[in-house]
C-alpha cells in the first residue's frame, strides 16, 4: 500500500472540525496534522493512508466542510517525498 496525503484547508474551526469528522469516518485515515493560522480563522487538517482512503477522506470532508463554511483549498499528495513528510509531521505532534 502507497501512502498518501489529503490536505484540507478551511475557514474557521468548526468547519474543519465538521470536515475532519467526516474524513475519519468516510475511509480509513488518520489525522496526522493540524494548522492553524490567524487565531484559528484559517485551518488546514492533514490526514494520511491510502491513495483511495485519503482521496475519499477528502471527498467527504469538502462535502461536509461546505455545508458548515467555506472551504479554502484542498489537495490529495500521493507517495509525498520524505522531506514534506518532515516538514508536515512536527514533533509539536495533533
Amino acid at each position: 500500500m502507497e501512502n498518501a496525503i489529503a490536505l484540507l484547508e478551511v475557514q474557521a474551526m468548526v468547519t474543519a472540525i465538521a470536515g475532519l469528522d467526516a474524513m475519519v469516518k468516510a475511509a480509513d485515515v488518520k489525522l496526522i496534522h493540524v494548522e492553524k493560522r490567524l487565531g484559528g480563522r484559517l485551518v488546514t487538517v492533514v490526514v494520511e493512508g491510502s491513495v483511495s482512503a485519503v482521496t475519499a477522506a477528502l471527498d467527504a470532508g469538502m462535502a461536509a466542510a461546505k455545508e458548515v463554511g467555506k472551504v479554502v483549498c484542498h489537495e490529495v499528495i500521493p507517495r509525498p517525498h520524505p522531506d514534506i513528510m518532515k516538514f508536515i509531521k512536527t514533533d509539536e505532534g495533533v
